[in-house]
């Protein structure tokens, strides 16, 4: 295979993992919380959305859109029901939290391979079209779709981010809830604000994503695993961070696999995270002072 097709396909992993490292920023900065919720969110959206298909013949668009709302609703039930419950009772410590929403993932999984089954399941195609050539490189519709849906998410979270009131509301609450709380800020409300945009990115990355890969009942616990080091390489100091961070983690793993063989893929990942965890912990995107 050409390296330019190599290096599309490891585009098209890096811009997956860096819409699960968004989902994860913009719950850290809504809440200050990693919530390793997100990896199942996305994988349900397309694991529904095939449901619906196969028993229930509902059309693919339909389907999907479907599968990305239960996506939006598991994330905001995960943030009312585990989340808030907990901390309720734990007070400022986020462990117990956290163990929460880590065992709220294996249910969810143990439910999903219930309901939808344990087999490997092909993702619906948003958008059917032959394959694109462009100086010998082979694009699908898929990646192409991948690209554009990104990349506007980016621009668009980054742009409400810095420039609406909601964004920074969201961003100062994320730097001290008590002291957000003491200013009469709504708290609640803003962290159930992030909670479901990360489910709606989560949920768009899972059903771009499942036509090339598939995706089963065990998925989401990897994806969350890849989105979160994404976000360790690409730092939480800028919206842009989870995609420098996405792209980097996915050429690692792509080239690692040609040139060393499936086997060595996960050990250089895991030592390209463990670099940054080292040298740089804070990523590639750092961030000094708030705005």
């Amino acid at each position: 295979m050409p390296l330019a097709n190599i290096a599309v396909s490891a585009i098209e992993l890096g811009l997956f993992y860096a819409l699960l490292a968004l989902a994860f920023l913009l719950v850290l900065e809504g809440s200050a919380f990693f919530n390793f919720g997100i990896g199942p969110c996305a994988m349900f959206a397309p694991l529904f959305a095939t449901w619906l298909v196969r028993s229930g013949d509902v059309p693919v668009i339909p389907a999907i859109l479907a599968g990305i709302l239960g996506a939006v609703v598991l994330s905001v039930l995960t943030e009312v029901l585990v989340i808030r419950s907990v901390e309720r009772k734990s007070g400022t410590d986020p462990l117990p939290a956290l163990v929460a929403v880590v065992a709220v993932l294996f249910i969810i999984e143990q439910l999903a391979g219930l309901i939808f089954g344990r087999a490997l399941t092909p993702g619906q195609h948003v958008w059917r079209h032959a394959p694109f050539r462009f100086a010998g490189i082979v694009v699908t519709p898929a990646q192409v779709l991948l690209t554009v849906v990104t990349l506007a998410t980016f621009v668009l979270v980054a742009t409400w981010a810095r420039r609406s009131s909601t964004g920074r509301l969201l961003r100062a609450v994320g730097d001290h809830q008590s002291a957000a709380r003491l200013l009469g800020l709504p708290v609640a409300r803003v962290r159930l604000l992030a909670f479901g945009i990360a489910g709606l990115i989560a949920g768009i990355a899972g059903v771009l994503f499942a036509p090339k890969a598939g995706v089963h009942f065990q998925t989401g616990l990897t994806w969350s695993l890849w989105g979160f080091l994404a976000l360790v390489v690409g730092g939480t100091g800028s919206f842009w961070g989870p995609l420098a961070g996405g792209l980097l983690l996915a050429f690692a793993q792509t080239f690692a696999s040609y040139w060393f063989g499936s086997a060595a893929t996960d050990y250089l990942t895991l030592a390209v995270a463990l670099a940054f965890f080292v040298a740089r912990p804070t990523g590639l995107f750092t961030r000094t002072v708030r705005v």
